[in-house]
């Protein structure tokens, strides 16, 4: 963490420029980003997600932290993205380190290089950027003048895949976690930096909310499982938790959203209605670890959308959460928003609907303004017994009555997501996939009489993740998985009268078994994780540059002194004795409620969502001293003339 000014590199990477592909995206200066003085500031940090800038770019996480962060008064953030392999090849040979977007300043200057990972394919990207911006790969050789490499997002509920690369991980929400970690940093740097790196590190660790893996040591049993995982000094918690961002109108970021150069996968504004989910479905981390649901009110979400908007000059705003058409308030949310926006022709967006969440009062406000695209449901599961293990509540009635109005009402294109290779799953539970996209095109023709529509089928491979019910259960094989993904293919278009109309999309099983050795991985993954960033891995998020091959050849000779190989960590079943590599990160979620959901999984057994109804003590509000908050609030969105003309009450939703 050198204290001198850190020069542009802006000069020698501007000749690189026209050599590469889009080069626009490494120039920086897009509408609302921020450039603050270096020497004004005394705690600075670099923010990346680790995947190309046209995905990371519009990332929520970073976008919100960049802007926590510059409102800070002598603090400052710049944000970071991969380069592509054209870049990457000629930055290494001309000398060029890995660099911010904003003022183009060399990585390894800032004091923290804070990586958010949404998904587990990320890490190969991460090493490219540590080893490009000349910050030893591994933790345990970086000194005083290296930042310290932070990791964050969804995929930090289990960094000990990582755990070799990284000096500190924060799980949960980061907003409060940011700052907090800025005055640590803050108070050692003033005190002469004491104690060097190893000092400022555990300082963050006493925190109790701030996990520094070479604390811990892992203790393994002769047959290759964890025997336990102990802390190597006094002063260091047994257990790190969670954050939690309670009152989400307190945090109305981002307030002035970036708005990207070059194109990227999501060229709308979007505002996050409210966090977390209770609606208990087993496969999903998202909904687990997010814990309890708190809602963003109805005039704070009015007041995001309208600086938001004049703030970028988007077109489209999507209201984002795990399941937004859950808000308490979304009728009123989406009229009032559309009646505002109707002069502009401002379209509104829902990531994806719950079948039993949709209404067409809804539907037609979303598409007032804007474009009538197609509808995007998630069943998960093809029959009635695999929606009861994965506790996805619909019925095939729910779905078919929910699709006839959307037909009826002029739409012309659903699309369908589904899971391939969840616990218990059998060849006819997916085959009824091809049933059910039947029943919608026979219905929807039905009702619109109309044979001109269509029925996508998305299919996605179930990857167990941690903190969640199906933390124990055997992941499918790839084989398996691709086996039967054909039969359902080919039932679908054997079809003479309907296969026409539905569109089947689907991923090979290969890359979720990827995912699922690191999701679910040990500190002995980093070695594989290494040796295939050593071969040539990177993105291998994208199909184009994953390689299953050198990802199983890499896995096999890394894995062998241990005597555990890929199986082992994918197509297993855990027990409930066995120490998972992630316990020691406490997500709240009490491991005895976890296993009994696993138990009412095998048993097919639904939960209802704690929302509505009695608490089932999955153990968040209390360990995490937290709450639901939810609304209705009872107030509705006015015209802005009218909300202008005085002061607002404070917001107040109710809690329980």
């Amino acid at each position: 963490m050198p204290a001198e000014a850190a020069e542009s590199v802006f000069p020698q990477l501007e000749a690189l420029l026209p050599h590469v592909q889009k080069p626009i995206q490494y120039v920086g200066g897009e509408l609302n980003s921020t450039v603050k003085p270096w020497d004004e500031c005394d705690v600075r940090w670099a923010l990346m997600y680790p995947d190309a800038y046209e995905v990371g770019l519009p990332n929520q996480g970073v976008m919100i932290l960049y802007e926590v962060l510059n409102e800070q008064e002598g603090v400052l953030a710049e944000r970071t993205y991969s380069v592509w392999p054209d870049l990457e090849a000629l930055m290494r040979e001309h000398g060029v380190p890995q660099f911010t977007v904003d003022s183009h300043r060399p990585v390894r200057a800032f004091d923290v290089f804070g990586l958010s990972f949404s998904t587990e394919l990320g890490y190969t990207n991460m090493l490219t950027a540590l080893d490009l911006a000349g910050i030893p790969l591994e933790s345990k050789d970086r000194t005083i003048d290296d930042p310290i490499v932070l990791a964050g997002g969804h995929a930090a509920f289990n960094p000990e895949p990582i755990a070799d690369f990284i000096d500190a991980a924060i799980i949960g929400d980061g907003e409060q976690a940011v700052l907090d970690m800025t005055r640590i940093i803050r108070e050692w740097k003033a005190e002469g930096r004491p104690g060097g790196r190893e000092e400022v590190l555990f300082r963050l660790a006493k925190t109790g909310g701030v996990y520094i893996p070479a604390f811990y040591d892992v203790e393994y049993l002769p047959d290759g499982r964890i025997a336990r995982v102990v802390p190597n000094r006094s002063g260091v918690p047994w257990r790190v938790s969670k954050h939690t961002v309670m009152d989400l109108d307190e945090w109305p970021y981002p307030k002035q959203p970036l708005v990207p150069l070059a194109e990227t996968v999501h060229e709308r504004m979007s505002v996050e209605i409210f966090r977390g989910c209770t609606r208990g479905c087993r496969f999903c981390q998202a909904g687990m670890i997010t814990r309890p649901v708190r809602e963003r009110s109805i005039t704070g979400i009015g007041d995001m959308v309208e600086k938001g908007l004049k703030a970028t000059g988007f077109e489209e705003v999507g209201l984002l959460s795990l399941s937004s058409a859950d808000h308490s308030e979304i009728g009123d949310i989406a009229k009032g928003l559309a009646d505002r926006y109707e002069d502009d022709k401002i379209g509104l967006s829902l990531p994806s609907t719950r079948v039993d969440a949709f209404n067409v009062d809804l539907a037609n406000e979303l598409t007032r303004n804007g474009r009538r695209s197609g509808l995007t449901f998630a069943p998960e599961g093809g029959s009635e017994r695999m929606r009861k293990v994965i506790n996805k509540m619909v019925s095939e009635e729910d779905l078919i009555r929910t699709v006839a109005t959307a037909y009826g009402n002029g739409w012309r294109q659903v699309k369908l997501y589904f899971m391939c290779g969840l616990p218990t799953e059998t060849d006819d539970d997916v085959l009824q996939i091809a049933d059910m996209a039947t029943h919608v095109i026979q219905k929807g023709r039905e009702v619109s009489g109309s044979n001109d529509i269509r029925c996508t089928v998305s299919i996605g491979g179930f990857v167990p993740k941690p903190h969640t019910p199906f933390q124990w259960a055997p992941q499918l094989s790839a084989e398996e998985t691709d086996a039967r993904l054909a039969k359902l293919r080919d039932k679908i278009r054997g079809d003479k009268k309907y296969g026409r109309s539905i569109g089947f999309r689907y991923h090979d099983g290969k890359p979720g078994i990827v995912e699922g050795l690191l999701s679910r991985g040990d500190r002995r993954i980093g070695a594989v994780i290494r040796a295939v960033y050593d071969d040539g891995g990177r993105f291998d998020g994208w199909r184009e540059h994953f390689s299953y091959d050198r990802w199983m050849a890499c896995a096999d000779k890394a894995l062998e002194p241990f005597g555990v190989d890929v199986d082992w960590y994918t197509t297993r079943e855990r027990t409930y004795e066995e120490v998972l590599p992630w316990d020691h990160l406490d997500s709240g979620l009490d491991k005895d409620w976890l296993w009994e959901d696993w138990q009412d999984a095998l048993d097919e057994t639904e939960v209802e969502d704690c929302r509505w109804t009695p608490c089932f003590d999955c153990g968040v509000c209390p360990q995490m001293d937290t709450h639901i908050q939810i609304g209705p609030t009872g107030r509705k969105l006015l015209p802005l003339t009218v909300k202008n003309a005085g002061p607002t009450p404070a917001s107040s939703g109710h809690t329980h």
